[in-house]
């Protein structure tokens, strides 16, 4: 990943912090998912990043950390977002795998790639149109180091995942509450979102994906919601799961999120029941 585009990114979203937010209400750009998109932890859905409603900017910084013993996922990056139209997004994944490494004798003990996304809203609005706010998206992703996954069968260091995503805002829906509900398509042939590589040894054309979000604002600062994402099985040296979670968001005021779940991700490179925490800021503007 270009270093300095990164910085320019974040060094944009920080001054943000201290200067008046965008027009759109409190938690209507969701957080930054683990691949940049905004979104939940795990899915992207069709709201753009930060708070910028139309002839406005707006944009996020996050920093994400999932750890399910075994494993440690890092993953930071920020977005831009124009218009409440475009969103341009950069991050980075990092993902330790001591574990593995150790039991399997293997070179590497990290799994690293660059995620470079875009999304844009093709009609609709969250909360304002009697349609779904709708937007398409593409994450072209690069794996940094393809020795372990070219070991166990990936055919390709780098490739691109198109989606559709569908979010909408139903008002005092559920018990006076309001009720989000997402779902979103991916086109995609990455194994564990691109951390092994690209298509495999058993399959290496892209899957139809499905995944989704549904989410209750409790008060305009708290959010609980359950994800579901599903994963292609392209390898056939370890099987890939499904993965969910269930997750609270605090929105304190439009500049920052904090969000905690608990992940369930299954079975991650022959290691079975892989759970456990989900924790993720983002500074927005």
């Amino acid at each position: 990943m270009n270093r300095t585009v990164v910085a320019a990114l974040l060094a944009v979203c920080s001054s943000g912090v201290a200067a008046a937010p965008g027009g759109r209400l409190l938690a209507t750009g969701g957080a930054s998912s683990i691949e940049g998109a905004a979104g939940g932890g795990i899915v992207p859905w069709a709201v753009m990043s930060g708070y910028a409603a139309r002839d406005e900017w707006g944009g996020t910084a996050f920093a994400t950390r999932v750890d399910t013993g075994d494993y440690q996922l890092y993953s930071y990056g920020a977005a831009l977002s124009l218009g409440n139209r475009l969103e341009v997004s950069v991050a980075r994944q990092s993902l330790d795998i001591a574990a593995l490494a150790k039991a399997a004798s293997l070179t590497e003990k990290t799994l690293n790639q660059d995620i470079y996304g875009l999304k844009l809203r093709l009609f609709g609005d969250l909360v304002y149109d009697r349609m779904p706010q709708v937007a398409l998206g593409a994450q072209y992703k690069r794996q940094r180091n393809f020795l372990v996954p070219s070991q166990v069968g990936a055919a390709r260091d780098s490739d691109t995942d198109y989606y559709l995503a569908a979010s909408r805002l139903y008002v005092g829906a559920v018990g006076g509450y309001n009720l989000l509900l997402n779902g979103t398509l991916r086109y995609s042939r990455a194994n564990e979102t691109g951390l092994l590589g690209f298509g495999g040894d058993r399959r290496d054309s892209r899957s139809l994906l499905k995944e989704g979000t549904a989410a209750v604002l409790l008060t305009p600062q708290w959010v609980v919601g359950v994800e579901y994402r599903e994963k292609p099985d392209n390898l056939s040296f370890a099987g890939e799961s499904d993965w969910q979670d269930v997750f609270v968001g605090y929105f304190p005021s439009k500049q920052l999120a904090l969000m905690a779940g608990w992940a369930d991700l299954g079975e991650i490179a022959t290691l079975e029941a892989q759970q456990g925490l989900y924790l993720s800021l983002q500074l927005s503007y």
